[in-house]
């Protein structure tokens, strides 16, 4: 029987997960709103507050970091609590430049982790593309995580897609890892600078995550807080009750102190 991960959503791409025994954060942003972040050509802005504070999130064990250089997935109080975890698992590229308890993975690299029962826990980065083909060079590396029991084979993984589109990396993942919770980071993110393409995955796109995923339950993350998202709640709940996939969605909420 597959473990069924608790999680707190904090905002943005931000949610706490506990799996079993461990405490696990994605991608922080613990700003306030308002702030503008430039990046290049493109700004991005803050438009929500966090709905959880760092100080009530409590124990931090790992963060999965999807990538280090967008503020809309790693902002400036973000940053400054990686500190407060064992590790921080991210892309290579992003470790280096962290430094400190930052762990570098490249896709399909897995490291071991032994939960507070003493069993071992496999943490694998998974491919992740951050827009359309040929990206790569402007939106830079990013990785997604799929956690799971070594000794139990029959107890799903948890995946946390972290910045991508529908591919066939993430494909590839469904094809290898039977995952029983999948978090993935939605809204079809667009800037201008990178033209009309999502960045992030659409509701079309969760929907054949859904598909290629029988056994996941789907957790949208990162649909709103920010102004370049374009598809809300409403549209990714619209588009998998038409799909006859909306009993398949897990809609998560802050906890309040």
């Amino acid at each position: 029987m597959s473990s069924q991960p608790e999680i707190v959503y904090v905002g943005g791409p931000t949610a706490l997960i506990t799996f079993h025994g461990l405490r696990f954060l994605t991608d922080p942003t613990f700003d306030p709103a308002g702030e503008d972040y430039p990046a290049g050509p493109t700004t991005l802005h803050k438009i929500s507050d966090p709905q959880v504070s760092v100080d009530d999130l409590g124990p931090i064990d790992y963060v999965l970091l999807s990538h280090d250089q967008h503020s809309d997935n790693l902002d400036h109080a973000g940053r400054k609590m990686l500190s407060c975890a064992k590790s921080v698992f991210t892309t290579a590229e992003g470790a280096k430049r962290l430094g400190g308890n930052a762990i570098g993975f490249v896709p399909w690299q897995t490291i071991e982790i032994t939960t507070p029962e003493d069993y071992p826990l496999l943490i694998t980065a998974t491919p992740a593309r951050h827009g359309p083909v040929g990206c790569e060079g402007r939106s830079g590396p990013v990785v997604g995580f799929a956690l799971r029991r070594k000794d139990d084979p029959t107890d799903g993984a948890l995946y946390f897609s972290g910045d991508t589109v529908w591919y066939e990396g993430i494909a590839e993942v469904a094809r290898w890892i039977p995952v029983s919770t999948a978090v993935l980071n939605m809204g079809a993110a667009r800037v201008q600078a990178a033209g009309p393409a999502p960045l992030t995955m659409t509701a079309e796109d969760g929907i054949e995550v859904a598909k290629a995923m029988p056994e996941a339950t789907i957790v949208p993350l990162h649909f709103q807080g920010w102004t370049h998202f374009t598809e809300s709640r409403q549209v990714i709940q619209e588009a998998f009750w038409s799909a006859g996939l909306d009993n398949r969605l897990r809609w998560v909420d802050p906890i309040r102190p």
